[in-house]
This record gives structure tokens, C-alpha cells and sequence, in this order.
């Protein structure tokens, strides 16, 4: 599986930015998806995740701002995110599992496949 994210940028706060990742091989609508990001100085931490039966996973700190969605037809699974705050900077990295196992859905460890990163800046 490869994975390529595209969407970053530069947003103000309180802005909105849309993310994609597209992904190639044919079994996609069978992985657990899930966005990442990474902050200077920081460890990668878990955005959200959406599995094959589409239930939804966020961390806490982006729960009620962010949506993540997948479209099975184009292979691609977005992450929406509104009322961003300057804490949302980062690295932001989608990432495919072959497994969804609820316990370790939020570690960067599950996931076997990852793409390159695109970057969000979010401005006060």
C-alpha cells in the first residue's frame, strides 16, 4: 500500500483546512485509516482514525473540531479540520492498518504503512 497526503498549508487560527490521502492496491476498504501528526520536538501522536465499517475514533484534543471520512470508490480518506488552534501545527501523516484492533488503534505502531507528511501551520 502506498500512501500519498496532500491538503497542508497555512491557515489562521480559527481557519479551516482539508486533508487527503490517497491510496493505491485494491483491498482499501479493508484497512483501519488513521492521521498522525508530529510537532517539532515532539512524539507522533494519534488525530483519528476511521476503520472498514466507518466507525470513528479522534483524540481528545481535536474531537469536536476535526472529521475524518473515507471514500472506499476513490481509495481516499480525508480529515477535515475546522477551528484550528496555533496547537494544531505539525507534520500531519496518514497511516494504513491491516489490523483494527480497539486497544492500539491510537499507536503509531499498528500501522504498517505510512505517508510522507504534509505540513499544517496554524497562525494566532
Amino acid at each position: 500500500v502506498q500512501l500519498q497526503a496532500s491538503g497542508g498549508g497555512l491557515a489562521q487560527a480559527g481557519g479551516s483546512l482539508r486533508l487527503s490521502c490517497a491510496a493505491s492496491g485494491r483491498t482499501f476498504s479493508s484497512y483501519l485509516m488513521g492521521w498522525f501528526r508530529q510537532a517539532p520536538g515532539k512524539e507522533r501522536e494519534f488525530v483519528a482514525a476511521v476503520r472498514y465499517t466507518r466507525s470513528t475514533y479522534y483524540a481528545d484534543s481535536v474531537k469536536g473540531r476535526f472529521t475524518i471520512s473515507r471514500d472506499n470508490t476513490k481509495n481516499t480518506v480525508y480529515l477535515q479540520m475546522n477551528s484550528l488552534k496555533p496547537e494544531d501545527t505539525a507534520v500531519y501523516y496518514c497511516a494504513a492498518a491491516l489490523r483494527s484492533i480497539m486497544s492500539t488503534i491510537r499507536l503509531p505502531l499498528s500501522y504498517e504503512y505510512w505517508g510522507q507528511g504534509t505540513q499544517v501551520t496554524v497562525s494566532s
